[in-house]
């Protein structure tokens, strides 16, 4: 099946080009030859880019087809659990009409550490979730990265969370557990991310040696400027999610009795400081079965993306070849010959106006047009 996308302009992951064509054959993008396609798409007044990669999930039946639905194609889950991930991947293996995902399987946390807590809550205690791996200390790293090799993690998210922020007061995982972990899982060829979301538990995960960040942080100090550059200079990319900071905020304003999770204001002006001193910045969103959803959520990500400083063209990129590109995705992120025919059209013009995203016309996943409905 050959499929052609022709007279529309394309966002290839890096810049736009206008007026030219994209030819689908199989699963992958390859070089128009301008012969007859069985398919044929105007994509006259409309974009396409590359699928997009939201770069925090938590995934639970039904939200990769809720995901698909909204043009992303990847998810990134940081932490799925051991009952429910071995069915996730062979659904995402073996069906084009939901979303692929790469995972870190179980997190490593310490005994009743974060988000031990969030699992107990009421609406989470009542479906009955098994309890999951937990680590004490630097001498048990090895096992439990082997642990997680043996699950078919995709890398290796470690949780540095004393509670403070949610109110509450946590395990946490030492400085020294940490390193260990970050050594073992590098050792193994896995990146690390770190769920880190106070300035402290920021430099914790920078001295342990951490590839990203799976969130912005959300308090401001005199020391937040030393701080910020310190992750520009180290490399170090941070995964936005402005929106679960957002959708938090949303709860506080309707629940008095709730202690303030984090400042979204804060979380904006941490983003915003981060994009300007250079911090390579990747679009996520921490969706999870409540909120904020899979899919849509993104579309409000990237908005916000573009409200403290980057340019549609940055937003995009975030969304699409900089994820595949931290994350060792050579296959995706992209539109050129090779890559695979995961692929968002929509209509006007993202490049210049980021609301545009979400005004889907097509979505294709591994060269699979799906049903619109």
């Amino acid at each position: 099946m050959r499929t052609r996308i022709s007279d529309v302009r394309v966002f290839d992951g890096e810049r736009s080009v206008d007026n030219t064509s994209v030819l689908i054959e199989g699963d992958r993008i390859v070089v128009d030859d301008h012969a007859p396609a069985e398919v044929e798409v105007d994509g006259t007044g409309r974009t396409v880019l590359p699928g997009l990669i939201d770069c925090h999930t938590h995934i639970f039946d039904g939200d990769l087809a809720r995901a698909l639905t909204f043009g992303v194609t990847t998810e990134l889950d940081m932490f799925c659990l051991p009952e429910v991930l071995p069915a996730q991947r062979a659904l995402a293996a073996t069906r084009d009409d939901v979303a692929d995902f790469l995972s870190a399987g179980t997190l490593a946390t310490a005994p009743g550490g974060h988000p031990s807590q969030l699992l107990a809550a009421p609406g989470v205690a009542e479906l009955g979730l098994a309890p999951f791996d937990t680590i004490s200390g630097p001498e048990e790293a090895a096992d439990f990265v082997g642990a997680r090799l043996a699950e078919g993690a995709d890398y290796l998210k470690i949780v540095v969370d004393d509670g403070a922020v949610h109110g509450a007061e946590l395990p946490v995982l030492s400085t020294a557990t940490a390193t260990a972990l970050t050594e073992e899982a590098h050792r193994a060829g896995l990146r690390v991310i770190a769920h880190a979301i106070t300035e402290g538990e920021v430099r914790i995960a920078l001295d342990a040696g951490v590839d990203g960040l799976a969130h912005v942080w959300t308090d401001i100090s005199p020391h937040t400027a030393d701080l910020v550059e310190r992750v520009a200079t180290e490399n170090v990319f941070v995964v936005s999610t402005l929106v679960y900071f957002e959708t938090l905020g949303h709860q506080h304003e309707n629940a008095a009795d709730c202690a303030r999770p984090g400042s979204f204001e804060d979380a904006l002006s941490v983003a915003r400081a981060l994009y300007r001193a250079g911090a390579p910045l990747l679009a996520g969103t921490d969706a999870n079965p409540f909120a904020p959803t899979h899919g849509a959520s993104l579309h409000r990500e990237l908005v916000l993306l573009s409200e403290i400083g980057l340019s549609p063209l940055e937003v995009l990129a975030a969304a699409t070849s900089r994820p595949a590109d931290r994350f060792g995705l050579a296959d995706r992120g992209r539109i050129a010959p090779g890559s695979r025919a995961d692929l968002l059209l929509v209509e006007g013009d993202p490049t210049t106006d980021i609301t545009a995203t979400g005004a889907i016309a097509d979505v294709w996943r591994r060269g699979v047009r799906q049903v619109r409905r």
